[in-house]
């Protein structure tokens, strides 16, 4: 099985945090979020993954080598393609059309998922949803009294179904996606100037095509953030049984609170830690109270009363007690 992961995009709505990381590689209790999702989807796809294909944009070589690691971890290969202009979801996945073939798995790398089912890969697609509570904000799918998906609407403002299109889908066969995704892009098929993988899934589904959902336990975004920091409490939260401090950790009359990530190298001294905080490698908290938030490597926090809060790399917080939300190289 393949899986293709849409990552091209400027992340925007994490800015500062993604002026020097795009958005997938930020950590989530010390993992990068692209990783989290492609482990999940591993556990649930019941398969071997054969291969990882991203869809970036100009994110350089050292970001190159990282995506290729993550893949090397699940024992896959790493395919790079680019998308030079962002021309909607259709557009991006098409970027991949070279590993378009066999088993495929579709998912957009600003979400995180949990899971109880096992992948149905006789089903010719499975689509990831959930239940949301105001579904005219979302992609939407309606269903016959069989379980099969009859439509997919946009964005509804008028009620028709609360399961919401996460962004993972399933293909038995990804040559007919990638024949629907080349067929838009011939014809210039868009919608508001973009060409929409919904538009694809639609006529796949006309040509008789069956549809199924797969109903995800949680569905975690993270698209700013307090999104992401609220995910990051729910991930600690649901390996809160792993392992999830350092052995190196150097604990200096300090209190943690769990579950907290805690990375290598990391000093704690009189502070107290968590719950739901993850510090990431070389980190210096004194004298301090923090709580849920996501610290990154090599930050010194003194003085200092943090929540809900996101640090980057080489961040310098000193005698605050306030929400944070800063990016690498940055003294608060």
């Amino acid at each position: 099985m393949k899986i293709i992961v849409p990552m091209a995009g400027m992340g925007k709505r994490m800015r500062p945090h993604t002026l020097t990381v795009p958005k997938p590689l930020i950590p989530i209790a010390g993992k990068p979020i692209v990783q989290r999702l492609l482990e999940e989807i591993a556990k649930v796809s019941g398969e071997e993954i054969d291969e990882i294909a991203y869809i970036i944009g100009d994110f350089g070589s050292e970001v190159e080598n990282q995506l290729k690691e993550i893949a090397a971890n699940l024992n896959a290969s790493a395919s790079i393609y680019y998308q030079r202009e962002a021309l909607g979801t259709a557009h991006a996945i098409h970027c991949a059309a070279d590993s378009l073939d066999g088993k495929v798995v579709v998912a957009f790398a600003d979400t995180l998922f949990k899971a109880d089912f096992v992948l149905d890969n006789q089903a010719d697609s499975v689509i990831w949803v959930q239940k949301v509570e105001d579904p005219s904000a979302f992609g939407v799918i309606k269903m016959d009294e069989n379980n099969k998906i009859t439509d997919f609407v946009e964005k509804p403002q008028e009620f028709v179904s609360d399961l919401a299109i996460i962004g993972i889908y399933y293909f038995k066969d990804g040559a007919n996606l990638k024949s629907e995704l080349q067929y838009l892009l011939d014809n210039k098929l868009v919608v508001n100037g973009e060409y929409q993988l919904t538009d694809a899934l639609e006529n796949m589904k006309n040509k008789g095509l069956s549809f199924v959902p797969g109903q995800v336990i949680e569905w975690m975004d993270c698209g700013n953030k307090d999104a992401t920091v609220n995910t990051n409490q729910r991930i600690l939260e649901y390996h809160k049984d792993d392992k999830l401090v350092a052995d190196s950790l150097i604990n200096e009359n300090a209190v943690i609170i769990p579950p907290c990530y805690i990375g290598e190298n990391v000093v704690i001294r009189n502070s107290v830690v968590g719950p739901h905080v993850s510090l990431g490698d070389n980190s210096l908290v004194e004298n301090s109270l923090v709580s849920n938030a996501i610290v990154q490597t090599n930050t010194k926090i003194a003085g200092g009363n943090i929540k809900n809060s996101m640090l980057g790399n080489f961040v310098e917080v000193v005698g605050e007690a306030k929400e944070y939300s800063v990016g690498d190289y940055t003294n608060c």
